[in-house]
Order: C-alpha cells, then sequence, then structure tokens
C-alpha cells in the first residue's frame, strides 16, 4: 500500500511539473524570438535600406544582414518585409520578393505580436516588431522564427533529468516506506490488519467484561483507558478518559498509587468509602496499567470475623467465670449459707444487667446500642473498663446506623487494643447530638480521670441540656500510650498500622475508613492528647441525624 501510494505520488507530481514545462519552454522561445527581432529592427540604416531602387534582391544588403543576425543568434529564420508584406530577406534566397506566409497586418499597424504558428519553414515560435525609419514611421516590420523543433527537442531533453530526479525521489520514498514497514511489523509483532482489529474487538469486550477495574495511563499521566469496573470503583466517567490522573482523582493516597509514587504490590487504598487493592505494572512507552480489585466486602467480614472471634473468646470466658460461679453457689448452699447465696447471686446477674440498661439508656438506636453492649462484654473479658461519658440520651434518629456502627466500632476496637497494656485500663467513650453543623471544641466534657465505676462525673454548673441537632459528636478515649503528634495524622493513612495484620485481612485501613466516611458526610475526623494521657479521637458528623421533626 505504501510503495502504491509512493508511486502514484511521484507519477502525478512528474505530470504536474512537465504540463507548465512544455508551456514555459514555449514562452522563452516566442520571447527570444521577439527580442532577435527587437534587436534587428534597431540596427542603424535597415530601414532606409528598403528605399533601395533595385527593390528586394537574393543578394541585396538587407538580406546579408539578416543572414548575419539569424546565423548570429541561432534563430530559424530573420525576415524583414515592407509595408505591402514583401519579403526583403530570407533563409532561402528564391523566397525573396515574395509575399510573406503569415498575415504582417498587426505588425505593419505598429504593434510587436508573438505566437506560434506554421509558415513555409513549418511550425516556428515566432516574434514581429514594426521597422521604422527615423522620423518614427512604420516602413516595413521584422519577423523572427525559432523552429519549433528545437523547443520540442529541448523539452525531450528535460525529461530524462526530470525522471532522474523523480526515480531518487521513488526510490527514497521505496526505502522509508519499507522500513516504516518494518517498523510497523515489529510493534504490532507481524500482525495483520484483520488479526489487529480482531485484537481490539477482543479487548473491548474482555475489559469491559472483567470484574476488576483497569485504568491504563501514558506517558504523561493521562487517562488512556478506563473500563466500567474501574469507572464504578473510582466514581469517574468515560469522558474522563484523556484527562491527567491529578485533576480527576484530586490529591491523596489513591493518585499516588494510581501515578507511582508509592511503590509495592496489592497496594491498599481507600476511595469514597471502598477499600482497594492495586497493582502497577508499567509499558514500554512510559505509561502503566493499574488492576484495581474491591475489598471493601472482604475487610467486612474480617471485621466482622475478628468480632466473631472476640464474642467466642468472650463467651468462652464466660463460660469458665459461670461454671466458677455456679461452683462457688454451690458451696454456699452446701455450707448452708443461704443469705450468702442469694446476695452473691444478685449482685453476678445485677452487673451484667446494669451494663446493658445504662448502654440502652444512652443510646436510643438498637443497632449501636447492641455493638455497645457487645464491645462492653469483649472489653470486660479483656480486664478493660468501658465507660460512658455522660451526656444526654442518643435519640434513634440515625439516618445510617450502619456506618455510624463502623465507625464507633473501629475507634473502640483500637482504644480497647491500645489500652489493655496499661494499668488500670480504661475506654470512655461519648456520643451526643451537636445543635449545629460545627464540631465543637473540647470542653471539658470528658473526664481527666477516670471514674469510678457506676459513679458519673459532675457536670460543670450551669451546664444544661443540650439542644438536639442533626450533628453527632463522638469521642474516644483511651488509658494507652498515646499518639505522638508527629504521627497524628499518619495513623489515618491506607496502610499505615503499629500491630502485626492477622492472616485473612490487613491492617491500617479502620481508621482510614473512619476519616473517609466522616469527609463524606462533611465532616472531620481527628486525634489528640486525652487529658490523661492517653489518645482521644474526635468524629464529627454534620447530618449523622434526622432533624428532630421528622420522627
Amino acid at each position: 500500500m505504501q510503495l502504491a501510494i509512493v508511486t502514484g505520488v511521484t507519477a502525478v507530481a512528474t505530470g504536474f511539473f512537465l504540463a507548465p514545462l512544455s508551456d514555459e519552454l514555449d514562452n522563452q522561445a516566442m520571447d527570444r524570438a521577439l527580442a532577435i527581432a527587437q534587436t534587428t529592427a534597431t540596427r542603424p540604416g535597415l530601414a532606409d535600406k528598403l528605399r533601395d531602387p533595385a527593390g528586394p534582391t537574393p543578394d541585396g544588403p538587407v538580406e546579408r544582414d539578416a543572414e548575419r543576425v539569424r546565423k548570429a543568434t541561432g534563430a530559424g529564420y530573420v525576415v524583414v518585409m515592407d509595408r505591402r508584406g514583401i519579403r526583403w530577406s530570407h533563409p532561402e534566397p528564391d523566397r525573396v520578393g515574395r509575399h510573406v506566409s503569415t498575415d504582417p497586418t498587426r505588425a505593419l499597424a505598429g504593434h510587436e505580436v508573438r505566437h506560434i504558428d506554421d509558415g513555409t519553414l513549418g511550425r516556428s515560435a515566432r516574434g514581429k516588431v514594426p521597422l521604422r525609419d527615423e522620423e518614427g514611421r512604420v516602413v516595413g516590420a521584422v519577423s523572427v522564427g525559432i523552429a519549433y523543433g528545437g523547443v520540442r527537442d529541448r523539452l525531450i531533453g528535460e525529461v530524462p533529468e526530470l525522471l532522474a530526479y523523480a526515480g531518487g525521489a521513488l526510490g527514497l520514498g521505496v526505502l522509508a516506506a519499507l522500513l516504516i514497514s518494518r517498523r510497523l511489523q515489529k510493534q504490532t509483532h507481524d500482525l495483520a490488519f484483520s488479526d489487529i482489529s480482531a485484537l481490539l474487538d477482543e479487548r473491548e469486550a474482555m475489559l469491559h467484561g472483567i470484574r476488576e477495574g483497569v485504568v491504563a495511563l501514558d506517558s504523561r499521566g493521562r487517562l488512556r483507558l478506563v473500563n466500567d469496573e474501574a469507572q464504578r470503583l473510582l466514581g469517574l466517567r468515560p469522558e474522563d478518559a484523556g484527562r491527567p490522573l491529578g485533576d480527576v482523582l484530586g490529591p491523596g493516597r489513591t493518585a499516588d498509587v494510581l501515578a507511582g509514587h508509592v511503590t509495592g504490590g496489592d497496594l491498599l487504598t481507600v476511595r469514597e468509602g471502598r477499600v482497594l487493592v492495586a497493582n502497577r505494572m508499567p509499558t514500554g512507552d512510559g505509561g502503566a496499567v493499574v488492576t484495581l480489585r474491591d475489598r471493601t466486602e472482604l475487610e467486612e467480614l474480617g471485621r466482622e470475623l475478628d468480632g466473631s472471634r472476640g464474642l467466642i473468646d468472650a463467651l468462652r470466658a464466660q463460660d469458665h467465670d459461670h461454671a466458677n460461679r455456679m461452683h462457688i453457689l454451690l458451696g454456699l448452699l452446701e455450707l448452708g449459707l443461704h443469705d450468702e447465696a442469694v446476695h452473691y447471686l444478685s449482685e453476678a446477674v445485677g452487673a451484667r444487667r446494669t451494663t446493658a440498661e445504662e448502654v440502652t439508656e444512652r443510646v436510643r438506636d438498637p443497632l449501636l446500642a447492641a455493638l455497645l453492649v457487645g464491645k462492653a462484654t469483649v472489653a470486660a473479658e479483656r480486664g478493660v473498663a468501658l465507660r460512658f461519658a455522660p451526656a444526654p440520651p442518643l435519640p434513634n434518629r440515625l439516618v445510617d446506623p450502619r456506618e455510624v456502627a463502623t465507625v464507633v466500632g473501629n475507634l473502640v476496637d483500637n482504644a480497647l487494643d491500645a489500652a489493655s497494656g496499661s494499668a488500670d485500663p480504661w475506654v470512655t467513650v461519648e456520643l451526643r447530638t451537636t445543635p449545629d453543623a460545627s464540631a465543637p471544641e473540647s470542653s471539658g466534657e470528658i473526664p481527666t480521670h477516670a471514674p469510678e465505676p457506676g459513679v458519673e462525673p459532675s457536670r460543670p454548673a450551669g451546664t444544661g441540656p443540650a439542644r438536639e441537632g442533626t450533628g453527632l459528636l463522638l469521642r474516644v478515649s483511651d488509658s494507652g500510650p498515646g499518639i505522638p503528634p508527629d504521627r497524628r495524622e499518619l495513623v489515618f493513612s491506607e496502610g499505615w498500622s503499629t500491630k502485626e495484620p492477622p492472616a485473612h485481612r490487613r491492617r491500617g485501613l479502620g481508621l482510614a475508613l473512619v476519616r473517609r466516611l466522616a469527609e463524606r458526610h462533611g465532616g472531620t475526623a481527628r486525634v489528640d492528647r486525652a487529658p490523661t494521657g492517653g489518645a482521644r479521637f474526635t468524629v464529627h458528623l454534620p447530618q449523622a441525624l434526622r432533624p428532630p421533626e421528622a420522627d
């Protein structure tokens, strides 16, 4: 195809060049004939010689002058005529004295004429000018002709050179076509056009049919391809293809992972509440292909499994504790200490009931209350006191109880882990509504010291019950070692953790999910130092509750 195109273009270009070349050679011949005629007409004394009484003769002075000019210039003929159109000179002497074969009217009328015409000597390029005497009167004319065969020979003589140039250009074009063909074959792995078309169709079907996200980037970091699953996972649109990655995703870990600023395999990132696993493979042109897998459900199942294991451990410990209590009760009964047995049994049952009642009084949402009861049981078996800061009851108006439960569960789990290794471990949870969309600053509502079991710290004087609103403020404090100031932002990064990951999943996603959920609701998540020295996490969700009138 390339050779056919190069050959065709060369042939057309050569034809376009030859067509005007013929006209140009004709014009050059006519101009030359006219110039010779003009020079001859201005020769001194030529006009006076036309008044010779002997008239035109084959050996007259006019004939001799004309022949000298013809031989000196190489013209085909130089004819001098009088006003009657009678020749006074001609290359063939026997034609002297005869009337010219072409119309001399325009030249004898004082006009210069150039054209190509047929005459007694054949076809020629001609130039005719008037011959004037010293007073400027037209006394005749001079006609000069250049044989057209010479013009044609010149044209033919130019053709070989032109063809040589065309052949050289064609040779270069053929060489370039061969080199390009070899390069294309190498780049396309020697595939035919039909094979490439089939591969493209298969690629489109595969990319848009698989359940993994695929993002292709060029060497400048622009989106080259985003399949349907990647659009869903990253929240992109088909028209985002061709835009820079940073403009589409914005700053953050997800953009850094896709751009290759974070290296490694199976990199974790959180995008709009989804936990994604990314793998990046560079391509030969400087770009990259990134595959994305959605691990949100797997992470949720892993967390549920951790919770189930914690509850199983707690139930196992409770079973041992229950057996011990039964043994104590049996011993008291066998010893006849019936009053002591009744007192012991009432105390054991009342402690469990008190915890559940305390939670349900403070939290009216059943899902969140059940979560906190379970966490209280786990905390008790781990030897950690789970306490609740004084606050008005949280109404049953949560917009999305599951997401709030996710935030509370992650923060309480982390607090229990941090407090487990401390002396006199405790975790304090505060849940309260906020009347406006702004997150209130810490105002001493969380005690600076651990309260005694069953005793709530007093509220500052003059502090009445908070107005109910649509915002939710959550604070979780612990008695652990706390978090250094230089790591308080790092703890919210995906994949960062100080704990060893379990076999079934990875660490470092809980706090990242907490911040993502808070930001998705227009809120904030931050950590600072608790008054007792441990860590205090504060999450504000401005629109977590429905308005009171919506109940």
